[in-house]
């Protein structure tokens, strides 16, 4: 029989993942636990979910993008690790996500007030790998959705994690009322089928393919890793200026551009240098850039990351970890979001 397809709106196609890698390409790896809130084992309940987060990671950030938009913020509690991975000499080895709020940054020379100890476990762990080894897994990456009640990690795959908080999002607790309380995925089968292709492409050539461009050591996956960000950037360009369109898909904040907006959030400050996409800013962008400064403004958006934390952890593992201050025009970030009107002037 045939290997089943892979949903390219959620992973990666592994096909010859191991040879891919060997020649310098980048291959994100397929997330582990699958199950979902809803199924019989995790009923929907406030207060029983968890969430282990990084805010400099991307694939975090969706989530809790989520959590704060549905008003999630009482019923889904949440940790966060610090921004950079364990060094060499750390003696659980290097690389690992950890819970470590007095570790000092070295972007602003003291702790970052957002991390935590982990408190869901009822075991105060270091290490996110502490988590998964529990479970007999050697799995270590974020986020990971966790049951308090049964100490089980339900999900560590974003894109379902963000639909099912969507789908049960009353039922966990949210503090918006339904009438008022954003739905990511409408029960609306031409709308569902617009996000679903959206995420996608986005997710292939713009979320994915920022990583591809950055950490791919061979000049030709990078390059066309590179072509394919910005050709898609240009056609979402195209598609909000049509019709002066809001959002993607047209009225309406939906998971798509939810999707979206962690990488264009990050492109300008921390993308545009460490993943080598320096063919453009997000601000050379108009139509983009309006959408950006608009979701942005979102309630629950500004707080739901840190570009202290994306420096951090972006450029804090560089081959000599300093990390970079700028950029200073046409004003810091993240304060630029806050001025659309600054595409005008470009």
């Amino acid at each position: 029989m045939p290997e089943p397809t892979a949903d390219l709106s959620t992973e990666e196609n592994q096909a010859d993942a191991a040879d891919r890698r060997a020649q310098g390409e980048f291959v994100r790896g397929v997330s582990g636990f699958r199950s979902a809130i809803g199924d019989a084992d995790f009923p929907a309940e406030p207060g029983r979910y968890h969430l282990f987060v990084a805010l400099n990671c991307p694939w975090c950030h969706r989530v809790t993008l989520t959590r704060n938009v549905l008003g999630l913020q009482s019923g889904v509690s949440m940790d966060v690790a610090f921004p950079g991975r364990t060094e060499k000499d750390d003696p659980a080895g290097e690389n690992l996500w950890e819970f470590n709020p007095e570790r000092v940054a070295s972007l602003t020379g003291g702790p970052l007030p957002e991390c935590t100890d982990e408190t869901a476990t009822g075991e105060g762990l270091r290490l996110v790998k502490q988590i998964y080894a529990a479970e007999g897994s050697d799995e270590r990456s974020v986020p990971v959705l966790y049951d308090k009640k049964q100490k089980r990690i339900v999900n560590n795959e974003s894109a379902e994690i963000i639909r099912m908080l969507n789908a049960h999002a009353g039922a966990l607790g949210s503090t918006i009322e339904q009438e008022t309380r954003p739905d990511l995925y409408p029960d609306d089968a031409d709308l569902q089928a617009e996000i679903d292709a959206l995420n996608e492409t986005i997710y292939t050539r713009i979320n994915n393919g920022a990583y591809k461009a950055g950490f791919s050591s061979d000049q030709s996956v990078y390059a066309a890793a590179y072509e394919g960000y910005f050709t898609l950037l240009a056609k979402l360009e195209d598609r909000l200026g049509a019709d002066g369109r809001p959002f993607l898909t047209g009225d309406r904040f939906t998971e798509a551009d939810l999707r979206l907006f962690p990488t264009l959030y990050r492109h300008d400050p921390v993308y545009f240098v460490r993943m080598k996409l320096n063919g453009a800013r997000i601000l050379d962008y108009p139509n983009l850039w309006r959408w950006l400064c608009r979701v942005h403004a979102l309630p629950g958006v500004a707080g739901s990351s840190s570009l202290i934390h994306c420096r951090q952890g972006y450029f804090g593992r560089s081959w000599n970890n300093v990390v970079p201050l700028g950029p200073f025009r046409p004003m810091p970030y993240p304060q630029a979001y806050a001025h659309p009107e600054l595409a005008e002037r470009q």
